[in-house]
């Protein structure tokens, strides 16, 4: 009896406890190498358990276009619409765009960095956006006041803007107060914001203070027009703590090195993932299960800062998780 109570059958778990633990692992390990364990795993990073939460930032940041395409169509396929968050970078193409937005009824945190969506686009489908809590369009370099202005009036429920710049992207602009205003006029109830580097002036900055009530961190850095009295601040925002805007950090350093660091040694194709072997051969009656309708064929997905030792290049078993 006592054999029998420390046996665990991890095959048996409910596949949304499954998924809640293996959304805990790398991106990598969670297409490579759970799928490959057994059949209930399997069925569990196919389907909605593991992306409730999508975020393929650091992935996307390297990958090619077509990749990016291809994976967040198979990711958001599998949710099945359910995705809560979506974080990406460099997204490029209006198609896809369009495909995340119609299945965005439950998304509540979207985070698009380095993405080329314009003003158009975003009119276009803001409203598609209505639940989102949460928003990161920095280094959006083709938006502007405009598209920040349709999201505040169609994300009626934002508490949290991330608009981050490169300083070597704002430097042909004079001024971008407009951006400072439509954040004012359209997102009250914000309690956090982030502004590196935009070039704004104390009075774009205290428009936002006057209408952005429930504020309580402010992210400034870089913003070196920007002069706010700390007394003021204090009296009149005393929950607000501001970052800012005279900070020494390495940012422009640690962004642009870190993308030419990575190692073409750890590259993975998809017909690894699906290489037409049967690993079960009791011919059960889910076998039916194995067919991916995603099309994986072809889609060449590369992993960086680490991945599989030598001994796991040809995905030979892993170690138990």
């Amino acid at each position: 009896m006592a054999d029998c109570s420390e046996f665990r059958a991890w095959e048996e778990l409910i596949p949304d406890a499954l998924g809640l633990i293996f959304r805990n692992l790398p991106l990598q390990e969670i297409l490579t190498v759970v799928p490959r364990v057994c059949k209930s795993w399997y069925r569990a990073v196919s389907g909605p358990y593991c992306w409730q939460e999508i975020d393929i930032e650091e992935w996307s940041q390297r990958c090619k276009p077509e990749q990016l395409d291809q994976m967040l169509q198979m990711l958001i396929t599998r949710s099945g619409g359910s995705f809560r968050r979506l974080s990406v970078s460099g997204l490029l193409t209006e198609s896809m765009f369009t495909f995340i937005s119609e299945n965005a009824g439950s998304l509540q945190r979207l985070e698009l960095p380095r993405s080329e969506i314009s003003d158009s686009i975003v009119e276009r489908f803001a409203p598609r956006f209505s639940n989102i809590t949460f928003l990161d369009v920095s280094y959006c370099r083709k938006i502007s006041a405009h598209a920040l202005e349709t999201f505040g009036k169609n994300c009626k429920f934002l508490v949290g803007l991330r608009r981050r710049m490169h300083p070597q992207e704002v430097a042909d602009k004079v001024c971008q107060d407009e951006e400072a205003y439509a954040i004012a006029n359209t997102m009250p109830k914000l309690h956090r914001l982030e502004l590196a580097y935009l070039l704004l002036t104390t009075r774009g900055v205290l428009e936002i203070l006057s209408r952005c009530r429930d504020l309580e961190y402010l992210d400034l850095r870089g913003c070196w027009d920007v002069k706010l009295d700390e007394k003021y601040i204090k009296e009149w925002h005393p929950g607000l703590k501001v970052l800012g805007p005279h900070v020494v950090d390495c940012y422009e350093r640690s962004f642009w090195e870190d993308c030419s660091d990575y190692s073409d040694s750890s590259v993975y194709s998809w017909d690894s993932m699906d290489d037409g072997v049967d690993i079960y051969d009791g011919g059960s009656d889910d076998d039916g299960i194995w067919d991916d309708d995603q099309g994986l064929e072809g889609l060449e997905v590369r992993f960086y800062g680490g991945g599989f030792n030598d001994a796991f290049a040809a995905f030979e078993w892993p170690p138990s998780p």
